[in-house]
């Protein structure tokens, strides 16, 4: 039924995945009474003993010791009994040994399920182990297969595979079996009996994690991150502060002939990246947001979060951005409501506020910007 090569099975499987026999054997032992009583229709205790020792398999069943047996399943009679041992008496149980007939395919498939079973779920836990703690990293892996629009990848010398779900792969991009990318490691979970970990190429924290490689003012602490706002695959706008005032924090991320930078950029394959200089003063970091356009007034409700920016009449597609992209991602980054108008059409509407003699609302606070910022 299981032969020595079972036992033999056992214990590799306790030297190469770590998986105790003990465990694996009283899972066996269950799986295999289970099944046993499924396939005869058997109701009576049936216990079953495998020892590794001696590499043996017994079945054995439970029964009372009555006068008159009733149900033969359950009972044995006491002239029986004490064949086997002269000293039993009414209502001892005692295990009577035998061999299941037709039981040997069934109990080699169910030993294969139950060893398939505990490897899974090792590796589950192993899976979990190493990437528990790695959760909001980025890591390099190699792509081994698109299935049903998933991605899935290989993270590093261990050979863990991960998934990268439709939501989290960058439109522009196509994805090749074989080719190496860095990915973000958004989450580790358990599904059923597997380890699923989920990565993206989209996510924000990618674009920090990869500043964070090729910036090491980012890793120590001394520039800081304040913000990211991303559409994948077109445009980041990051801002960065700089904790020491001998450091320019944007120089820093740029680097020499814009190395550091330009190193992001190739990892997200072309992505324009805008480094903006937070300031804790709103209208001006408001303003350093629509970079790369030039902003002249920057007037805000701060009740509202909403904010009134003038930029030069030649500047206004450049500062509202193809499809709006520009304001959008810096409403974003800010998290203030933003609605650009040009010079021309402010000072219309301001001529026309004046006229009519309208004061507006005393929170408004209006801030003017010089064109070289």
């Amino acid at each position: 039924m299981i032969n020595k090569d079972f036992f033999q099975a056992i214990e590799d499987l306790e030297t190469e995945k770590g998986i105790k026999p003990e465990v694996l054997i009283e899972t066996l032992e269950n799986a295999l009474v289970f099944a046993y009583k499924k396939h005869t229709g058997d109701s009576g205790d049936v216990k079953l003993d495998i020892n590794p020792e001696k590499k043996t398999v017994k079945f054995f069943a439970v029964k009372t010791v009555v006068e008159e047996v009733v149900d033969p399943e359950k009972e044995i009679s006491l002239d029986d009994a004490r064949l086997i041992k002269k000293t039993y008496k009414p209502g001892d149980e005692i295990k009577v040994e035998f061999v299941p007939k037709e039981f040997g395919r069934i109990a080699a498939q169910t030993a294969k399920q139950v060893v398939l079973q505990k490897l899974r779920e090792t590796e589950r836990d192993m899976t979990l182990a190493e990437f528990e703690d790695k959760e909001n990293e980025a890591k390099v892996c190699t792509i081994r297969r698109v299935e049903d629009k998933n991605v899935y990848v290989e993270i590093g010398a261990g050979e863990i595979e991960a998934v990268m779900l439709p939501q989290d792969q960058v439109p522009t991009e196509t994805y090749k079996v074989n080719d190496k990318l860095m990915v973000y490691v958004k989450k580790v979970r358990t599904t059923g009996r597997n380890a699923q970990i989920l990565v993206s190429r989209t996510s924000t924290g990618l674009v920090k994690k990869l500043f964070e490689n090729v910036v090491p003012e980012i890793e120590s602490g001394i520039v800081e991150v304040k913000g990211i706002s991303r559409e994948p695959g077109q445009r980041t706008k990051i801002a960065i502060y700089s904790n020491d005032p001998n450091i320019d924090a944007v120089g820093a991320c740029v680097g020499n002939k814009g190395a550091r930078v330009n190193e992001v950029v190739r990892e997200l394959n072309g992505e324009k990246i805008d480094i903006i200089a937070w300031s804790e003063d709103p209208l001006e970091y408001i303003a350093k947001a629509l970079s790369p356009a030039k902003v002249l007034k920057v007037s805000a409700n701060e009740g509202e979060k909403a904010a009134r920016v003038v930029v030069p009449d030649d500047k206004l597609s450049l500062a509202i951005g193809k499809d709006g992209q520009n304001a959008r991602l810096a409403a974003r980054l800010t998290g203030w409501k933003i609605d650009v108008r040009s010079e021309s059409k402010a000072a219309k509407e301001d001529a026309l506020l004046a006229a009519n003699d309208n004061n507006g609302d005393d929170s408004t606070v209006e801030e003017s910007f010089d064109e070289n910022l």
